[in-house]
């Protein structure tokens, strides 16, 4: 079974400022308004940062244990990735599920403005941005290949994928899938690697690809 190209989303707005800081942010002109993202998220990102976008603020959180809105929630998700692999600060709230484990999975994303609904929620947000960095849990396309390379749990895991099968499902997963879109094998492997999560009857590709090293590629 081939994997399948995921069908276009909704677009949403997201508002949008010139800098990171939210001091600076208040100052006349730094405010860019409401901004339309369609299509790929990873264009859309692109699209925001060469127009001088440096923060911007999700519509509405993320709600990880809604079994409805499963598409939302890993379009959010890669968008959220696809922002972060370019320094762009993201003001959004994620409701992640109990257990420390259903956040730390998302510990490569920029930091959350609130976790809702966790026990001792400023204590886990400390600990989220301080171990947080950018390139954390990265995929990058190499010639014939695809390199990840995934810190979250501490240590790194490097995994070099190239099979023709596994490289197409990645690239379906760019803003997440239906999971009956990709074969079956693929998406079992994904997930017991925990490159991968199921929300529902979505699936997510947790790495988002490397735009912006934060040091030389050789230090990574």
């Amino acid at each position: 079974m081939p994997a399948a190209t995921a069908q276009p989303a909704s677009p949403f707005a997201v508002r949008a400022w010139r800098d990171h800081d939210t001091t600076a942010s208040e100052l006349p002109g730094m405010c860019l308004g409401d901004i339309e993202v369609d299509g790929a998220g990873g264009e859309a990102a692109r699209r925001l940062f060469e127009a001088g976008v440096r923060r911007v603020a999700l519509p509405r959180p993320v709600d990880l244990t809604d079994p409805v809105d499963t598409g939302w929630t890993v379009r959010a998700l890669s968008f959220v990735g696809d922002l972060t692999s370019l320094a762009i600060a993201v003001d959004w709230q994620v409701r992640p599920g109990p257990g420390p484990a259903s956040w730390n999975r998302l510990n490569h994303l920029h930091p959350p403005t609130a976790l809702l609904d966790v026990p001792e929620a400023e204590e886990a947000l400390r600990s989220w941005r301080n171990g947080y960095y950018i390139c954390k849990c990265v995929h990058r396309q190499g010639p014939g290949f695809v390199q990840v390379r995934d810190r979250r749990f501490g240590e790194l895991r490097r995994f070099i994928i190239d099979e023709p099968e596994y490289q197409a499902a990645i690239a379906a997963l760019a803003d997440g899938v239906p999971t009956t879109a990709l074969p079956q094998d693929v998406v079992d492997d994904f997930v017991t690697e925990e490159l991968a999560v199921r929300f529902g009857d979505h699936i997510w590709w947790a790495p988002y690809r490397v735009r912006r090293w934060p040091q030389t590629p050789t230090m990574i």
